[in-house]
């Protein structure tokens, strides 16, 4: 007997999105397969608000900073990263589509009870839309994971960061300090 499961395209999603199916559910769509998301703690929603506005004071007008809002891939996923960091075209994102891959210039994940699922599914998710840059931020270890150079729905290269800075494939003149000062205070509290 062959067991085979219901995979779900976007436009089904956006169906039983709007049909109210899963209000009471927290999902996202990954390779056409619902996926639970992690409720997300005091330290993972206070890191990812402060982590938007220091980006988008360091970024300005060059890029707008998502804040745990969906993306739409070609690969059935239309994912909800933490951060989303994307082409500051507001009037398409609120009147036509969630960004696609061509509008990303990175996205960012904290991880603390998702760190599996964002090494390992959301790493191939993203990889396979190419989206050029994709960083993991382990609470538990208080490292940055960058994962670059998508080929073939695998990253070639990654990177693990604890200190210093980093400069964003989209943006090489702009240095982003891998822990900013705010941020080390509240990875203190996961320990």
């Amino acid at each position: 007997m062959t067991v085979s499961t219901f995979k779900w395209t976007i436009d089904r999603y956006h169906q039983a999105i709007e049909a109210g199916v899963f209000d009471d559910t927290s999902v996202e769509l990954l390779n056409g397969e619902l996926v639970e998301m992690s409720p997300e703690g005091v330290p993972h929603a206070g890191l990812t608000d402060s982590s938007s506005r220091y980006l988008q004071r360091l970024l300005g007008d060059r890029a707008i900073v998502r804040v745990g809002h969906p993306i739409t891939l070609a690969n059935h996923s239309e994912p909800e990263p933490d951060l989303a960091i994307v082409e500051p075209i507001e009037e398409v994102y609120k009147n036509e589509h969630h960004p696609y891959p061509e509008n990303i210039f990175w996205v960012i994940e904290y991880s603390n009870k998702s760190l599996q699922k964002d090494l390992e599914i959301k790493s191939k998710t993203y990889a396979k839309a190419d989206i050029a840059e994709y960083w993991v931020i382990n609470l538990k270890t208080r490292e940055l994971i960058v994962f670059r150079d998508p080929v073939k729905g695998e990253y070639r290269s990654q990177q693990k960061f604890t200190t210093g800075t980093i400069n964003p494939l989209s943006f090489p003149e702009v240095q982003i300090d891998v822990f900013p000062e705010v941020q080390i205070d509240v990875v203190r509290l996961l320990r």
